[in-house]
């Protein structure tokens, strides 16, 4: 529905690297092809949820589900056969960016985050209503 860039620390810390890119997509889109995934809550007590789906045997995070949404995945690009296939959307938080990391001109960024019915495109909009409800 929509491809995040996330330069917040937390994903960092948890990545490793400079930001994660995440594919927002409906559940039951996603097939796990092989292996198992478990989940490793994340969230601090008071926090929203955050829970991480990792593949059991090498523990990459295949993909998130923020706010125990069980309609909605924010699915790792990186794990994806062919990533190149889907450029970010958007950059977010963007006031914790590494300062060597330069933004494409062209692309939305937002120093936290951005208002969803202004970015997205009117048919994902009307995908995420339909799994609201």
């Amino acid at each position: 529905m929509f491809v995040h860039c996330c330069h917040c620390r937390e994903c960092q810390n948890q990545t490793g690297s400079a930001f994660v890119i995440n594919a927002l997509i409906e559940t039951r889109e996603i097939e796990v092809l092989r292996g198992k995934l478990e989940r490793v809550a994340m969230s601090e007590p008071g926090d929203s949820p955050h829970d991480i789906y990792r593949c059991r045997k090498c523990r990459v995070a295949v993909w998130s589900d923020y706010g125990r949404r069980p309609y909605v995945r924010f699915v790792r690009v990186g794990t994806l056969d062919r990533p190149e296939r889907l450029a970010p959307d958007v950059h977010i938080f963007t006031r914790s960016k590494l300062p060597w990391v330069t933004l494409p001109k062209g692309v939305p960024a937002f120093r936290v985050y951005y208002d969803r019915k202004k970015l997205w495109p009117k048919e994902s909009l009307e995908r995420l209503a339909a799994l609201v409800g």
